[in-house]
């Protein structure tokens, strides 16, 4: 049976994604990647992520749009706040990683940067399949994915994972497994209300975690 690997919650750990991708032997050929978003912000190479993100797409890999990915969007799109908001959530490290002498918040004069941030605007907000529900950060619960506001897939809490009771499990990123758990522990979490949280921290020293389905076999890789 074909393999489906999930990951979220990169961001801008190269390194630690690429051997991730080597410890789950993950083969565009064979497996199924799914990408559950935040590819940028907090780490030191959310350019080079985006880069690798482009080049598994065009490979097969499901790619989906997370908070902080939209929150880089919004600020290019110059809309209200949207810079100051970036600006607080993890903006520099992104911002130098196309350009290390880059002063504040201006924007990167290049190609690659603008072709990165069109990549973005492309990404789903989801992604269903018989068994499963894939997103960033939940699902409004008693609301049909697809009638869902976008906001909410890519910044719901509480309020989806205390009371999500749907028949179909829900994979998702962006609270901390550590948090879900109340513990220090950054390991995938399996809720007994149908719901998978795999973020894993990285950006907070934790660990970036890998899902398989449907055999629920998880990896991790965390720095050295």
């Amino acid at each position: 049976m074909k393999r489906t690997l999930v990951i979220s919650d990169i961001h801008g750990e190269l390194e630690l994604f690429e051997e991730l991708l080597r410890e789950a032997g993950y083969n565009a050929n064979e497996d199924q990647l799914i990408l559950l978003g935040d590819y940028v912000d907090r780490g030191p190479d959310s350019k080079g992520v985006l880069e690798r993100v482009i080049e598994l797409k065009k490979h097969g890999a499901i790619v989906l749009r997370g908070n902080h990915d939209n929150m880089m969007l919004a600020a290019v799109n110059d809309e209200p706040g949207a810079k100051e908001r970036w600006a607080r959530n993890g903006a520099i490290p992104t911002l130098k990683s196309y350009d290390p002498g880059i002063a504040g918040m201006a924007f990167p004069d290049s190609d690659v940067f603008r072709d990165q941030v069109e990549f973005i605007r492309q990404m789903d907000y989801f992604h269903e399949t018989d068994d499963y529900i894939f997103v960033h950060a939940g699902v409004q619960p008693g609301t049909p994915v697809e009638q869902t506001d976008p906001y909410t897939l890519m910044w719901i809490r509480e309020e989806f994972y205390e009371a999500y009771s749907g028949d179909k499990t829900v994979v998702f990123g962006h609270t901390p497994a550590f948090l879900l758990r109340g513990t220090d522990n950054h390991a995938i979490f399996f809720g007994d209300n149908n719901i998978i949280g795999i973020d894993g921290g990285a950006a907070y020293g934790g660990q970036l975690n890998c899902l398989e389905l449907p055999g629920r076999k998880s990896y991790f890789v965390k720095k050295r």
